[in-house]
């Protein structure tokens, strides 16, 4: 690699690596040290073709090595599944902002790894439904059946848990 490619390289890793991580930690539901993995695993992809995607779009070819990944991982690891509290028996409720988030979060990990995949790209990273299917490899038509069946099931859920508390 070039002096140039490098310095490039280092401005991107700079100006990218904490929006990758968010998407990684999003994407695969798990720790973050899982998620910081899957982005150490995209960074070294990305630098070992930078001078062939460099003036193309780096940051959508990294982002979609992290989410075929976290795919991938979750195929594998499938059979195995943590039992998660929304909170500590022994702690106290915090602010709604942070109970919403983790109820969120909770249901977010409970969907498969494709359809978590769609909500994170469509609705927390705001990419359009075409960049969407760029990004994981399928039809726009796909993400919008993943997105509204996701959507459906967060919705089914909250709704019981709002009725089993009430």
């Amino acid at each position: 690699m070039t002096d140039d490619d490098e310095a490039a390289f280092d401005e991107f890793i700079a100006a990218r690596s904490t929006s990758l991580l968010r998407t990684a930690i999003l994407v695969c539901g798990a720790a973050r040290h899982d998620a910081e993995d899957l982005v150490q695993h995209a960074l070294e992809k990305v630098y070992r073709n930078w001078a062939r995607i460099r003036h193309d779009n780096p940051e959508a070819y990294a982002k979609k090595v992290v989410v075929n990944a976290a795919i991938s991982k979750a195929r594998r690891h499938k059979v195995v599944r943590e039992i998660m509290f929304a909170r500590p028996p022994e702690t106290e409720a915090g602010s709604p902002d942070l109970d919403l988030r983790d109820t969120l979060m909770g249901e977010l990990r409970r969907l498969p790894p494709k359809m978590r995949a769609v909500l994170v790209l469509r609705y927390w990273e705001d990419q359009s439904e075409s960049s969407t299917a760029a990004l994981l490899g399928c039809s726009v038509g796909t993400v919008k059946s993943q997105a509204a069946r996701g959507l459906a099931r967060i919705r089914a859920n909250l709704n019981v848990a709002k009725e089993v508390t009430t």
